[in-house]
């Protein structure tokens, strides 16, 4: 058996890419542990390994002694000259140990325990020395299996681990899928994984289009930024270095074909391309795409942007839930601030800017007093609650608490302060009090004809709506009376009706009562009478249905 560990070492070392050295003082050092729990732990021992024959020795080592006291340290002098006739006392004498296979399993256990530590040791050493260049890379594996939540991922030489928080989110892989993923981090010292990989960072994304652009991969473009929510949408802004090299058809390719392959590759993730400017004015006009900007103001010091849209494409503008701006905001590293243009014209509007320098109120909230026709802080103090508390978010007593601020502001001059700034001429040096104050009475006098004139407004839509309804009401009227006149004529055709049939039912019974009285006066009827009494009651019945 022992003859043939040099061959398997040698294969060992081979496979597993590991130094020669290290797996022989991992095996001395198993052995020597084997044989110390074995024999005794205050054995002086030492192991060696011959690479001549292929063999483990194990040599014990004890001093030479007249009278022994601890067989473990120490051996006798007539023991000892048995071994070597030259030692004397005092001296430490090897013996080799023979027939190191009845170490026993307990041993021979525990060695396989030092072994097997040794070589994971060892192999992790291998490995990062292997993957230590290459983190940053994208790396293709197999699925191998999952562990709460994680993806083992089988790079072939060694697994590396893909964690949940690092995965798509929506998107499933079964055992055996081939996946490729980027090296986010190379650990030395690991107790489960040493290589960490990553899906959803930025940098996945760029590295994928530099696979798949020759032009980025040669350095013709350059991806000058990237921002993602991993699974639903990316943006990538590029630029070119070359004037005849169109940096967004680059990464397009003919028909779409290699954007596609990135998108596939992400199982369906929306990419937008951006053209990157050094204005970042133009840069963030190309990064809201597809909504269209009307006006960006810059401010460079705090790196804020305001931009401003057309009101039917703010919702274009912001995206869902807020993902287009958010992404651009990212990929600019600026905060952007998107405002329609009747949100802009409301803040460029000195009332409006009054209920703003209330506490409490905020934009939306301005905006839906505005709608309410309370377009001021003085309107807003001549408000009832009634009024303000239709909104939905305020209740009587904030309402109460919003009119009795606006009270408080203009008894303090706060309002008309601010007013009479706004009038203020551009350029002018010396404020004129008697002028801003002119202004503001204006402005006051204004508002309030304008209100009286919405008023007046409001009433005569008032009137007319009562006009319609009373003619409704007389046209209703007119089509019962139709109706009643209609009943009248159907009752008098039945009574005529009713009249005519007992007149007919009187004619028939005549003839019998004429013969029933001439029978009791004992005057046989004659036929002519008789006729001309028929003759009679025909002409009767003929007259009483003339008339």
């Amino acid at each position: 058996m022992l003859s043939d560990l040099k061959r398997i070492i040698d294969q060992i070392c081979r496979d597993r890419g590991f130094d020669k050295k290290l797996l022989i003082e991992a095996i001395e050092e198993a052995v020597e542990s084997a044989a110390k729990k074995k024999l005794g732990s205050r054995r002086d021992i030492e192991v060696r390994f011959n690479e001549e024959f292929g063999e483990v020795e194990v040599f014990q080592f004890r001093t030479v002694v007249n009278e022994v006291e601890d067989e473990q340290t120490e051996i006798t002098l007539e023991e000892a000259q048995q071994l070597d006739s030259e030692v004397q006392l005092e001296d430490e004498l090897g013996e080799k140990m023979e027939n190191i296979e009845d170490l026993g399993r307990i041993a021979a256990q525990s060695a396989k325990q030092v072994i097997i530590h040794k070589m994971k040791d060892a192999e992790r050493d291998v490995i990062f020395e292997m993957f230590k260049d290459r983190k940053g890379e994208v790396v293709s594996g197999i699925v191998q299996r999952f562990e709460r939540g994680n993806m083992i991922v089988n790079l072939g030489r060694t697994d590396a681990i893909l964690p949940r928080d690092q995965q798509i989110p929506k998107r499933s892989f079964k055992q055996g899928d081939r996946i490729r993923a980027y090296l986010d981090d190379v650990r030395q010292n690991a107790r489960d994984s040493q290589l960490i990989l990553s899906r959803t960072c930025n940098e996945f994304l760029a590295k994928l289009f530099t696979m798949e652009v020759p032009e980025i991969a040669e350095g013709i473009v350059e991806i000058m930024g990237v921002s993602r929510e991993p699974g639903f949408r990316a943006k990538i802004a590029v630029s070119s270095l070359e004037t005849d090299v169109d940096p967004v058809g680059a990464c397009v390719g003919m028909k779409g074909s290699r954007v596609q392959n990135v998108v596939q590759e992400l199982q369906g993730e929306r990419i937008d391309i951006v053209p990157w400017s050094p204005d970042p004015a133009k840069y963030v006009y190309n990064a809201l795409a597809p909504a269209h900007v009307s006006m960006v103001m810059a401010d460079e010091e705090a790196k804020t942007l305001l931009v401003v849209v057309p009101n039917d494409q703010l919702s274009l503008a912001i995206g869902r839930q807020g993902q287009n701006v958010r992404l651009a905001s990212r990929l600019l590293g600026w905060r952007i601030d998107v405002k329609s243009e009747q949100r802009y014209a409301n803040l460029e509007d000195p009332g409006y800017q009054t209920l703003l320098a209330i506490a409490g109120i905020e934009e939306p909230l301005a905006d839906q007093l505005l709608a309410r026709g309370i377009f001021s802080i003085e309107r807003l103090a001549e408000a009832a609650v009634e009024d303000i508390i239709v909104i939905r978010s305020i209740n009587e007593e904030q309402a109460q608490h919003l009119i009795d601020t606006a009270v408080r502001l203009i008894g303090e001059g706060v309002v008309s302060v601010a007013l009479a700034e706004d009038a203020t001429e551009e350029g002018s040096t010396e404020p004129n009090t008697e002028a801003e104050v002119e202004t503001v009475v204006e402005v006051e006098t204004e508002a309030e004809t304008v209100a009286e004139v919405e008023t007046e407004v409001e009433t005569v839509a008032e009137v007319e709506t009562e006009a319609d309804k009373v003619a409704e009401v007389e046209a209703e009227a007119e089509t019962v009376t139709e109706v009643e006149t209609e009943a009248e004529i159907v009752t008098e055709v039945e009574a005529e009706a009713e009249t005519i049939a007992e007149t007919e039912t009187d004619a028939k019974n005549a003839p019998e009562a004429e013969v029933t009285v001439e029978a009791e006066l004992g005057v046989e009827p004659e036929s002519e009478v008789v006729e001309n009494v028929a003759v009679t009651a025909e002409g009767q019945s003929v007259e009483d249905e003339q008339k």
